[in-house]
């Protein structure tokens, strides 16, 4: 019970981060220790499970899917999602920069956290490091090219599958790529009006990019781990910029409806902020909700003892190159 009430706020947790742009619940999976159990998890969702089924019936089927652990979990971000998500969207709308302040320390410290060195670090494991850090700041500038596919019908499936990739990297925020891809406001008015078109037409590219996506990931940790750990730590790294509260919006485009999307930004001190934009940079506030999301992370990096994983549920092959060098 206690295990099922934790994974219930992991997962209030990821659905109200998935709901900021810049922000990824795969990240908030990440520092609560969840992660690769959730990997291995998706990872299931294949032919094998109707030989599990055939095999042990519906408990049989049940225990190959982990649903003790996916169903409190999803129970948490479907909560968030219409309780906490909703408050998130308003401090996004009229508190901007308490909302990221909280998110940049959060973030910030659970670099601290993630990052530290395993034993079997090598000098090598900068270069996915660095290759995570540049892939997290190549990513949204690439997402318009998306658009240009020409099929409106492709363009959701490619986004559809290319959003929810997003979802399962930490620092990368679907949503974000969603808003720089043009489709953000068009997926979420379809959500709101029930098209089930454009559902089924981004809901398929999402159960391509899981299916896909997830097995990707979860080769790599099996065979790199630490190196894959490393790339993931860039990501959460190359997010920071967009989370940082005191910055100017210098380049934009305009979607295929209209739309805002943003390409680049100017980052400033607060008393630039408030020289530019002629608003106060709240920063006393700011600064307490940075160190609220430090203290936090660092918190649950604490109390955060996770069980030996089951077989297949996250243990890794230490089958890198040159580990033993």
């Amino acid at each position: 019970m206690k295990r099922h009430f934790g994974l219930l706020l992991r997962g209030a947790g990821m659905g109200a981060a998935d709901a900021v742009p810049g922000v990824s619940g795969g990240t908030i999976a990440f520092v609560t220790g969840i992660y690769e159990e959730l990997l291995h998890t998706i990872r299931r969702f294949g032919p094998s499970a109707l030989g599990a089924w055939r095999r042990g019936g519906l408990a049989g089927l049940a225990a190959h899917l982990n649903l003790a652990f996916l169903l409190p979990l999803l129970a948490g971000i479907a909560a968030s999602l219409v309780s906490v998500a909703h408050l998130v969207v308003w401090l996004m709308d009229d508190h901007p920069l308490l909302l990221d302040g909280f998110f940049f320390g959060l973030v910030a410290a659970s670099v601290l956290v993630v990052g530290r060195h395993p034993a079997d670090w090598r000098i090598w494991h900068v270069l996915p490091l660095v290759g995570g850090l540049l892939l997290a700041h190549l990513l949204p500038g690439l997402m318009p090219w998306v658009t240009r596919l020409g099929s409106p019908e492709l363009v959701l499936v490619v986004g559809g599958a290319i959003a929810i990739s997003a979802l399962l990297l930490p620092g990368v925020s679907g949503s974000f790529l969603l808003l720089a891809m043009g489709l953000y406001g068009k997926v979420m008015e379809a959500v709101r009006s029930l098209d089930l078109e454009v559902i089924a037409l981004f809901g398929g590219g999402c159960l391509v990019g899981l299916f896909v996506f997830s097995r990707l990931l979860c080769w790599l940790l099996d065979r790199y781990h630490t190196a894959t750990l490393q790339l993931l730590v860039g990501f959460i790294i190359g997010s920071l910029p967009v989370l940082w509260p005191w910055r100017e919006l210098v380049r934009y485009q305009l979607g295929p409806e209209g739309q805002m999307i943003p390409l680049d930004f100017r980052y400033l001190t607060p008393g630039e902020f408030t020289q530019v934009t002629g608003e106060p940079a709240q920063l006393v506030a700011v600064l307490a909700l940075m160190l609220a999301g430090a203290v936090l992370v660092w918190g649950v990096g604490r109390l955060h003892r996770a069980p030996a994983p089951s077989p297949g549920m996250g243990g890794h092959k230490d089958k890198e190159k040159g580990s033993n060098a």
